[in-house]
């Protein structure tokens, strides 16, 4: 069967302070360069054979502790990069939940946001599903595809491939730095979750 790893970017100094990112391209700070060191073992021990990456700076940072282990050369994918939040970018909470109150509490409830230029969820399945499948055709059949991807993103991944309602998403523990979603691809059953937030 068929391995895909949704694989979290380490942690950026606006994760530290709860900064909404998107596609702002953070770099990874001190700690966030650490979690990837610690990670990529634990990642390479799944016997990866394919590595795709989002192209902002955090995944591909985080992917390139993967490469040197390793030896496997990734490839960049903007389809691969999170969500985007438009207006919110470089805000913290408190100052986005001051500005767009309703639609800050729909999107901390799990619901849509149609405002400030957030990107709809729809959308962001739609990319990272084709560029998931497209890196896992090309694969071959029992590949071992690990995408280096960001949190939001690879939830919304998770469930398109799965094929369940994007509502589900929100059911879904927000996915931790350089932790991993693990979905395997059955022949005749398709789609399965392996595991979610594993270190």
């Amino acid at each position: 069967m068929t391995v895909l790893v949704l694989w979290r970017h380490g942690q950026t100094e606006w994760n530290a302070n709860r900064r909404i990112q998107g596609q702002t391209d953070t770099s990874l700070s001190s700690i966030g360069l650490a979690q990837a060191a610690e990670s990529a073992p634990r990642v390479a021990a799944m016997r990866p054979t394919v590595l795709v990456s989002s192209d902002l700076q955090r995944a591909s940072t985080t992917a390139a502790a993967l490469t040197a282990l390793t030896g496997l050369a990734a490839s960049y994918d903007s389809r691969l990069r999170e969500r985007g939040f438009g207006e919110w970018e470089g805000l913290d909470h408190p100052a986005a939940s001051a500005r767009w109150p309703e639609a800050f509490a729909r999107w901390r409830s799990g619901e849509e946001v149609e405002a400030a230029g957030v990107e709809e969820t729809g959308a962001v399945a739609k990319r990272m599903a084709a560029a998931l499948l497209e890196a896992v055709d090309a694969a071959g059949p029992d590949a071992v595809v690990v995408a280096a991807t960001h949190g939001a993103a690879a939830r919304l991944a998770a469930v398109a491939l799965l094929e369940w309602p994007l509502t589900y998403a929100s059911t879904f523990a927000p996915l931790h730095n350089c932790h991993r979603t693990v979905l395997r691809r059955d022949p005749r059953r398709g789609w399965m979750l392996e595991a979610h937030n594993l270190p």
